[in-house]
C-alpha cells in the first residue's frame, strides 16, 4: 500500500522513483541522482523551493545548478543548521541571505522560524529536500524534515525527498525519545539511532501521524538505487563532503552516537580541535583523577588527550574502533573520573539529548551497562517492529 502510494503520487509530478531492481554500476546511486535523470518536463514553468546545503551534491555539482542547467525554476532556497553552506557552528543562529552565484533568496530554517511560513511558501509548487542526514535523532535535519512536511501538508505544497545515504543506518540503538523531553535535538517517540535514511522516516512521519493536528503530507521519496542497511554497506559509505562543521571524517560519524551526549556535560567532545567527535576531555580543574601525569590503558586506547584538547585529561580516538552500538562505556567512565556534581550541566541538555532523564539518573548510581540496556530494550524491540513498516531498502 505505501509503494503504491509513492508511485501515485510520483505520477502526479510526471516521473516515477527507480525500480529497486536496477543494477547500478557504481556502488549506489542518491534520490537526487535517480531524480534527475527522469524527465524533468513537469517542472517546467513551476516555481521550485529546495532545502539544501553544501551536502546538496549531484556528481559534485550542487543541486540549484544541476536543476537551474536543467531549466527548472528555482524560486527560493531553505537551509538548516549550519547554514546553506554548512560552515555555522552548531546552535548558531543562521540568517536570512542570497546565494551569491544565482542571486536566489536563502531563507534560514535555523534563524527567525524553524518552519516555513505561508508567505515564504505562497506560489512554489514543489518543495525538494536533500540534505545528508548521520542517522542520529538529536541531528536537526530530521526536525526539519518534519517542520518542512508540516508546512507543506498545511498551504497545499507537494513535497519531494530525495534521499541520502544514512552512514549510521545499520543499526538502532538508544533511549527511545519521551515526549515529556520533545525538543527540536528530539521531536518524536524514536530511539537515539532509528537505523533509516530520511527518506524512511520521512514516511514514517506521515504513517504514524506525527505531524500538528495529524495533518498528512503529500511527500513523494526518491529513493536510492542500491543503498542497503548492512553493516558492510553503511560502514563503506564515504560521503563526499562533511555533514556539518564538526563531522569531518567518517570516524567522526561513527562515534557521533556515542559522544554527542557529553554536549550536555562538562566533557569536550573536540570542537575547536583538528578532532571534532574523535577526542573527550575533562577540563583539568574538574577531574577527579590526582596524578594528571599517569597514563590509563582503556580499550586499548591512549588515555591521555591533553596534545588534543589543551588543558584537558581523555581520550583519544582516532582509532578506537567504529561501534555498532552507543558505547555506554565512554560516558561511564569519565563520569566517575569527573569531580562529583561537575559532570552533567545544569541547564538540562542532557536530558533533552538523550530525550529522557533516565539514563542520567542511572549514571549518577552507577547502573551497569547491561542494566542500562535491559530498561531500553522493551521500548527498542516495539520501535523496530514500527520500522519494518516503513523500510524501502533491504
Amino acid at each position: 500500500m505505501k509503494r503504491l502510494f509513492l508511485i501515485a503520487l510520483a505520477a502526479v509530478l510526471g516521473f516515477l522513483p527507480a525500480a529497486q531492481s536496477q543494477q547500478p554500476a557504481k556502488p549506489f546511486y542518491t534520490g537526487a541522482e535517480v531524480f534527475l535523470h527522469r524527465n524533468l518536463a513537469p517542472l517546467q514553468g513551476m516555481n521550485v523551493a529546495v532545502v539544501a546545503n553544501q551536502s546538496s551534491l549531484v556528481e559534485g555539482i550542487h543541486l540549484v545548478d544541476t536543476l537551474l542547467a536543467r531549466g527548472v525554476r528555482v524560486t527560493t532556497i531553505f537551509c538548516p543548521e549550519h547554514g546553506f553552506r554548512g560552515t555555522a557552528e552548531a546552535g548558531i543562529r543562521v540568517p536570512d541571505s542570497k546565494d551569491s552565484a544565482t542571486g536566489i533568496p536563502i531563507v534560514s530554517l535555523y534563524g527567525d522560524n524553524k518552519k516555513p511560513t505561508p508567505a515564504q511558501l505562497k506560489g512554489i509548487g514543489l518543495v525538494l529536500f536533500d540534505l545528508q542526514d548521520v542517522g542520529c535523532r538529536f541531528y536537526t535535519y530530521v526536525s526539519t524534515l518534519h517542520y518542512v512536511m508540516e508546512a507543506c501538508a498545511e498551504n497545499d505544497v507537494l513535497l519531494a525527498v530525495l534521499d541520502r545515504p544514512n552512514p549510521n543506518g545499520h543499526y538502532v540503538d538508544g533511549p527511545v525519545l519521551d515526549t515529556a523531553f520533545r525538543s527540536f535535538v528530539g521531536m518524536h517517540p524514536v530511539p537515539v539511532v532509528y537505523g533509516m535514511t530520511l527518506g524512511e522516516y520521512s514516511q514514517m512521519i506521515n504513517g504514524e501521524g506525527w505531524l500538528k493536528n495529524g495533518t498528512q503530507c503529500r511527500c513523494a521519496v526518491y529513493p536510492m538505487a542500491g543503498y542497503r542497511h548492512d553493516s558492510l554497506f553503511c560502514r563503506s559509505v564515504v560521503l563526499p563532503v562533511p555533514p556539518s562543521p564538526n563531522l569531518r571524517t567518517p570516524q567522526s560519524i561513527a562515534l557521533y552516537p556515542s559522544l554527542c551526549l557529553f554536549e550536555g556535560t562538562t566533557v569536550s567532545v573536540g570542537r575547536g580541535t583538528p578532532y571534532p567527535f574523535e577526542a573527550i576531555g575533562i577540563p583539568i580543574d574538574r577531574c577527579s583523577v590526582i596524578d594528571y601525569n599517569a597514563r590509563f590503558s582503556f580499550a586499548g586506547l591512549k588515555c591521555w588527550a591533553t596534545n588534543i584538547i589543551p588543558n584537558h585529561f581523555g581520550f583519544d580516538l582516532r582509532t578506537a574502533n567504529a561501534p555498532s552500538r552507543i558505547d555506554l562505556s565512554y560516558l561511564q567512565t569519565l563520569y566517575q573520573l569527573t569531580r562529583k556534581g561537575q559532570f552533567f550541566l545544569k541547564n538540562g541538555f542532557f536530558d533533552r539529548l538523550a530525550g529522557t532523564d533516565s539514563l542520567r539518573i542511572q549514571l549518577e548510581r552507577g547502573a551497569s551497562e547491561s542494566e542500562i540496556r535491559a530498561s531500553w530494550k522493551p521500548a527498542l524491540t516495539q520501535f523496530k517492529e514500527l520500522r519494518q513498516h516503513y523500510l524501502l531498502y533491504p
